[in-house]
């Protein structure tokens, strides 16, 4: 996927999960930030960031902030962004349906998809949290992932093809860990659900400031 009007601007604070205040050509300008998760490792004062033009020009926060600059290159932080890049590369596997958002139980996953007689379920996950190397997921606890992979390996039973894609949001990391020291609930959901044989893909991408694809 590929932004449009990118622009870079300086980091200065997050007054909370959903804006933050950033300077740009010489101005304190508001942005909405397109990630609610902490970020506190990226989003640092003076750090910097960029930021796709709104194309509503009456909304109160002109820009949205999608990417910032890091020691380990940029890290795209647009919690969006991971399931837009999975359907395009699901598009270009041989498939014969995809169905996004679709009901399952008691809740919505990311994608069914259907090939010959099979047919699957797979759940997306964006990472952006990076430790020497290694990417960790969550970085804020998540009890909607939990719920989704317990809904995943309940599927196993009834015949699907259960999978969750991890989307690293960051040239150069290949693999991702469960965050136990943030949601250690979620390691155990994991780890049962690769028991039950949910099947766990790490989907490295190539990530500009305007660009985001799988590899």
């Amino acid at each position: 996927m590929k932004y449009k009007n990118i622009v870079e601007a300086k980091f200065i604070s997050r007054p909370n999960r959903f804006v933050a205040q950033v300077e740009l050509d010489g101005n304190v300008v508001t942005v909405h930030v397109k990630n609610t998760g902490r970020c506190k490792e990226l989003l640092i004062p003076g750090c910097t960031v960029y930021l796709e033009k709104a194309t509503n020009p009456d909304r109160k926060t002109p820009y949205d902030l999608v990417a910032v600059e890091t020691p380990i290159g940029v890290i795209n932080i647009d919690s969006q962004a991971p399931n837009a890049v999975v359907k395009e590369w699901l598009e270009k596997q041989d498939y014969d349906y995809i169905d996004p958002e679709h009901k399952y139980g008691d809740s919505r996953i990311d994608f069914y998809m259907k090939k010959g007689e099979d047919e699957y379920l797979l759940e997306v996950k964006g990472c952006t949290l990076i430790k020497d190397g290694i990417g960790y997921f969550p970085d804020a606890p998540t009890e909607r992932g939990v719920k989704h992979l317990r809904e995943l390996t309940k599927a196993i039973k009834y015949g699907y093809k259960s999978m969750i894609a991890f989307v690293i949001q960051v040239e150069g990391v290949e693999e991702v860990r469960p965050n136990i020291e943030i949601h250690p609930e979620f390691g155990i959901a994991l780890n049962e659900a690769i028991t039950a044989g949910v099947q766990v893909l790490y989907l490295p991408c190539k990530v500009k400031s305007d660009e985001l694809e799988v590899l």
